[in-house]
């Protein structure tokens, strides 16, 4: 196994390590990656288009979000610290952040997990949809701790396809259970193996990309070694990435820990969203002539990444005056993307984002 030195980005060393080699890459503008993407000429994870510098509207919504959010953040940590404290024993408990959105919820976790005397250890990994997770990095992991502590963290869930990669790359490694141990903070879809909730709701952390992330990008798959990433420099006076997970911690410090109970999330009671999420999914997919659903982007971080990071069409919202969804107004606006309130047609979602046909 080649050696190579994790690192933790904008986080302490203590928080996290990123199991990523740091690579240098041309950017491609987002139009001509919706192009590549969508003839099938390139995979998405083989480019990376510029992180635009958020505006100062997008900050300011960052910041109420965390004020309203941090409290129920910190608590929800707390529920889901506890039920991986109870379902480990005493085996200690490794976190596979997958990169990026499951990076700020992973480093909350084991902040506070050690403040428990929980013994954990925490890395930021790679996967990739289509192409499965970083096998390189998975090798040194189990080669470090095993396979028995190992969950993955990943923010929240929207249609469910990382979670199919993750069953699907795990079913060719031994030591891991049929039905991946996957953490997450909102799972609307039904689709996780913990979770503190199945809202979907205005998680700060899903609505920033680098600066919150430890200011790196997107993964970039490679077929030898580790898959890389592009350290965000151009963003390094945004970063707020330590400011989230200090206000979460500062939130958790005054909280009665002993008045929170562990998640009570049991997978087979939320298999009913699952069926719901299909079911709008493949209603959108009728109604707007869509042949590939990886155009739907459903629930509000996945949305508002998408207008984001790619080529929107569509923004569907339950209600526009909804203030969790005022910053993906907002963007759509900016873009004059067509805004449609929907009401209830789009099932446990608040938002959905449909990419545009471009080729």
């Amino acid at each position: 196994m080649q050696p190579f030195t994790p690192f933790s980005g904008s986080y302490l060393p203590e928080d996290v390590h990123f199991l990523l080699t740091p690579v240098e890459m041309e950017m491609t503008p987002v139009e001509q990656k919706e192009q590549l993407i969508q003839s099938g000429e390139k995979h998405y994870s083989e480019m990376l288009s510029q992180e635009p510098e958020p505006t100062a509207w997008h900050l300011d919504l960052f910041s109420r979000a965390l004020d309203q959010g941090a409290i129920r953040l910190a608590k929800e940590v707390v529920m889901l610290a506890k039920a991986l404290a109870a379902r480990f024993g005493d085996t200690p408990v490794v976190l596979v952040s997958l990169v990026r959105a499951g990076v700020p919820l992973g480093v909350m976790l084991q902040q506070t997990l050690r403040a428990m005397g929980k013994q954990s250890h925490h890395y930021g990994v790679s996967i990739i949809r289509d192409r499965g997770i970083d096998e390189t990095a998975m090798d040194w992991i189990e080669t470090q701790h095993g396979t028995e502590g190992i969950v993955f963290v990943d923010g929240w869930t929207g249609k469910g396809a990382i979670t199919g990669e993750l069953r699907r790359s795990l079913a060719s490694r031994s030591g891991y259970p049929q039905d991946p141990r996957l953490v997450v903070l909102a799972d609307p879809c039904g689709v996780s193996w913990l979770s503190a909730s199945d809202d979907d709701w205005l998680i700060p952390f899903g609505i920033m990309g680098a600066p919150v992330s430890g200011l790196i990008s997107r993964s970039i798959w490679s077929s030898v070694g580790l898959h890389g990433c592009v350290k965000c420099d151009h963003l390094s006076e945004f970063e707020c990435s330590r400011l989230l997970v200090d206000t979460v911690a500062d939130c958790r410090n005054a909280l009665d820990l002993d008045a929170i109970p562990a998640s009570p999330w049991l997978p087979e009671n939320y298999v009913h969203l699952k069926t719901q999420s299909e079911r709008v999914i493949a209603s959108l997919a009728t109604e707007y002539d869509i042949s590939s659903i990886n155009r739907i982007k459903p629930g509000i971080a996945e949305a508002t990444r998408a207008v984001l990071r790619r080529v929107p069409e569509h923004v569907l919202v339950r209600s526009v005056n909804d203030p969790d969804v005022a910053l993906l107004v907002y963007l759509a606006r900016e873009k004059n993307i067509t805004i449609t309130e929907v009401g209830d047609r789009i099932g446990q979602y608040r938002a959905v984002t449909i990419i545009k046909k471009v080729h």
